[in-house]
């Protein structure tokens, strides 16, 4: 393990009892004077998740394993055929005649609005005249089994007349076909900057989109209460969204409507918005039959159905001195967002935003178009159009690297954002200040560990005597800003409630997808009240408890909500405190709670004991808590502004080997040096960095989507879309943690860790395009851009070879 700092983790590590208390260590070194010592704190240690053991056990309930009310009825998708048509009838009579079919639920049914509650108003809850893509819900049929529901909706017969569908972002592009405006952020004069380049390259390339595949597949199930009140589970990131989509469609209150979400089996962003069309048919149904309704997708219904992270097709024309330093960037991007604007715009303005990842840029030009097309309407992916933004600028320092000869380590260090204002290189092209930047030392760290430079000079003699395999190594850096770029949701609430034997019981607005985030704010209250871990019980995300509570996303869901559940921990313990205090007749500041106890001048009692007092005593054992990120502000008209409270960064080295015989390539080491903060919980933290490493690694590897030249989505299921397997991961694959604590005021001093590490997996591409430059042999090919379309297939990686065309 590498010795270089007291948090420094290796994958194998994070259960060692020495590793474990050096790290404890290190923490408390950062502590207030006041705080209890190391061993008898909760954050900074790799609990496990609240979860693990029911889990393994079988004995964690998700929405389908919950017991049904009587009388619930099961509901199927009558899904479009067609791209683009018009509607013009649905002939259910078959289907209706069927054995245990209840009913079918059209556009008609819908008691309020007909459209969805998104914030562009532009989708129905179910199709009205035309249909958009093939895959969209034209209604529902509902029956007393699953299998009866689905069985009748191949008995449905749809009269549909077939209308021109756009399915590309090219022809979008030509018809001009855009869910949302296009967009332009300015920094400079960057036709200028150009024009005085000493060096010039153009060069263009697409990456595709990539499906959640959740292991959980989209559920909702809605129940029908008195007084036309409901309550409804959903498997979502998002239940206030829930709730107001339902409310909406069914034309009542939101109070009328409860969201409960105990856990989802994954969700990566496909259950931000999404999830909430289950909810909304099957609530409509449930109203229509007034039955209970459980709506489910299969996998192949969920690819038809739901959308996938924005494909997107770029253009650049970059100017560079001989250094590599950028003097001027024309750049265009282009995002396919399929039928409606779901959340394409943030994500688009955020692929914008991270455009520059960890470089500064000081005359550019960016264009980013939001395309409309026939498709699936794509959706959140986590880094929500960061990774789309992130990819393109490290595909040109590649570029400009080849170009120029030289190693891309040093052009990407040559080109990084300043350390500080006196340097005159850290603002964005948006007008946020870079203040934490600490890429220049942690990026020659990585390459040190890594032992970058000798395994360049022996990949290329391996290059230069191997005729068929060839190998690549490459270093991204990661610059990934925090916070909703909504600055409106950067708000949340939680509820803490100590009873009356001491334990505790937390309720936030976050929710639970496996990232261990019920698990980190247990962590946060249990320290706060200085109670043993396992005396925090952290309970379902519902909306009758925590109101208008934001997405779990944008990597925020530990700053937002284990700050919120910090403050009403606090709020109970100063309620303690000011009690003991009027028993000792000290200050309250003269109170510490730890280890279970309640430590004053005057005398030490049991956390337990001083509870069950104070409530006879009536003293508050509960209260609430609201936390807003400050010092964020953002025009959305403009694009500038400070959308990010803070950045995260890291770096991964990666080597690739290709076969360019078959196009095959795997990779073969991956070290990581990443930035968390202080951590909370590093074996939760070096999982998500691993597993979003290599979610992005598959985005960029293996997981295509391909839709043919009807529409028609061909990659629908597990044998014929490959996410990453067992086999796929690295023998050598190292995770280390960067000591330093978050700059800001932050919670713990800990960073976010869910989405940032995705971008790391740009490292496998570039390794991999490296690897092709090898393939294409000396003269002036091996100066030219690589143009490797992502993901890295077989098929694309011999096509930038040259062995195949287009």
């Amino acid at each position: 393990m590498n010795q270089r700092d007291p948090l420094s983790l290796s994958r194998d590590a994070v259960d060692d009892p020495v590793v474990a208390e050096a790290n404890a260590q290190a923490a408390e070194a950062q502590a207030a004077p006041s705080a209890p010592p190391a061993e008898l704190r909760a954050m900074g240690r790799s609990h496990i998740h609240e979860s693990a053991r029911a889990q393994v056990a079988g004995a964690a309930s998700y929405i389908d394993d919950l017991p049904e009310i009587k009388g619930t009825l099961y509901a199927a998708p009558i899904l479009s055929t067609v791209a683009h048509g018009r509607l013009n009838g649905v002939d259910a009579s078959a289907a209706l005649a069927l054995p245990g079919v209840r009913g079918v639920v059209l556009a008609a049914d819908v008691p309020g609005d007909k459209m969805l509650a998104a914030f562009a108003h532009d989708e129905p809850v179910f199709a009205l005249d035309t249909v958009q893509h093939i895959g969209q819900v034209i209604g529902l049929v509902v029956a007393d089994t699953v299998m009866q529901a689905r069985r009748a909706v191949r008995a449905v017969k749809l009269d549909i007349t077939p209308l021109p569908a756009i399915l590309s972002v090219q022809a979008a592009l030509e018809a001009q076909s855009y869910v949302l405006p296009p967009v332009f952020v300015r920094r400079g004069d960057a036709a200028a900057g150009l024009a005085a380049s000493q060096h010039r390259l153009e060069g263009s390339f697409e990456v595709g989109g990539q499906e959640h595949f959740y292991l959980e597949g989209q559920i909702a199930y809605a129940m029908p209460l008195e007084q036309k009140q409901w309550w409804v589970y959903s498997s979502t990131q998002h239940p206030g969204e829930v709730q107001h989509w339902v409310a909406h469609a069914l034309g009542i209150d939101n109070h009328a409507v409860r969201v409960e979400c105990r856990r989802m089996g994954g969700g990566f962003g496909g259950k931000e918005t999404q999830a909430g069309h289950l909810a909304v048919w099957a609530a409509v149904a449930a109203h229509k039959l007034g039955r209970p309704i459980k709506l489910r997708l299969d996998r192949d219904e969920d690819f038809m159905v739901t959308g996938k992270r924005h494909p997107f097709a770029y253009r650049y024309d970059v100017g560079f001195d001989g250094t590599g330093r950028i003097t001027g960037l024309n750049l265009h991007m282009a995002a396919n967002c399929g039928f409606s604007a779901d959340l394409s715009g943030p994500v688009a303005d955020r692929a914008v935003f991270h455009s520059d990842n960890a470089y500064y840029l000081s005359d550019v030009e960016i264009a980013s178009y939001r395309c409309k097309t026939n498709t699936q309407s794509h959706t959140a992916f986590r880094g929500f159009g960061g990774p789309q933004g992130v990819v393109v600028i490290e595909a040109i320092l590649g570029d400009i690297a080849r170009a120029l000869g030289l190693d891309a380590q040093d052009v990407r260090l040559r080109n990084l954002y300043g350390r500080d204002a006196s340097e005159g290189r850290n603002v964005t092209h948006y007008q946020m200040t870079v203040e934490d930047n600490i890429l220049h030392e942690l990026m020659p760290q990585l390459e040190r560990d890594a032992n970058y430079r000798e395994r360049q000079a022996a990949i290329a003699a391996w290059n230069a005597t191997s005729p068929v395999l060839k190998r690549g190594l490459a270093i991204t850096p990661v610059k990934f800003g925090i916070s909703f770029t909504a600055t409106l949701f950067n708000q949340a609430g939680a509820l803490v409630h100590v009873y009356t034997d001491g334990s505790v019981q937390v309720n936030h607005g976050g929710t639970e997808m496996g990232q261990g985030l019920h698990t980190k704010v247990a962590q946060i209250v249990a320290d706060e009240l200085g109670v043993p871990l396992h005396r925090v019980l952290v309970t379902a995300s519902d909306t009758s408890k925590v109101p208008n509570a934001s997405a779990t996303a944008a990597s925020s869901g530990t700053d937002l909500n284990g700050r919120a559940a910090q403050f009403a921990a606090r709020h109970v313990r100063d309620n303690l405190a000011a009690y003991v205090c009027g028993l000792d007749g000290c200050g309250a500041g003269a109170i510490r709670f730890a280890g279970g106890q309640v430590i004053s001048p005057k005398q030490v009692r049991a956390f337990d004991d001083v509870v069950k007092e104070a409530y006879a005593n009536r003293i508050q054992l509960w209260s609430d808590g609201f936390y807003r990120t400050p010092k964020i502000h953002y025009d959305k008209a403009t694009l500038t502004g400070r959308p990010f409270y803070y950045f995260s960064y890291g770096a991964a080295c990666t080597e690739v080997v290709i076969d360019t015989l078959t196009g095959e390539n795997r990779v073969v080491a991956v070290d990581i040096l990443h930035d968390v903060g202080h951590s909370i919980n590093p074996a939760i933290d070096i999982g998500q960095i691993e597993g979003g490493f290599v979610q992005g690694m598959g985005w960029l590897t293996t997981e295509q989507l391909v839709w043919n030249d009807k529409g028609y989505l061909a990659t629908h299921a597990p044998s014929t879309y490959k996410i990453p397997a067992t086999g796929d991961i690295p023998a050598h694959f190292r995770v280390d943690l960067w000591p330093e604590a978050n700059r800001e005021d932050n919670v713990g001093g800990s960073k976010a860790v869910g989405e940032p590490p995705f971008m790391l997996a740009i490292s496998v591409y570039e390794a991999l395009r490296n690897a092709v430059a090898a393939g294409r042999g000396a003269g002036e090919d091996s100066l030219a851009p690589v143009r490797l379309t992502a993901p890295a297939t077989a098929e694309n990686v011999l096509r930038a070879l040259g062995k195949i065309s287009d």
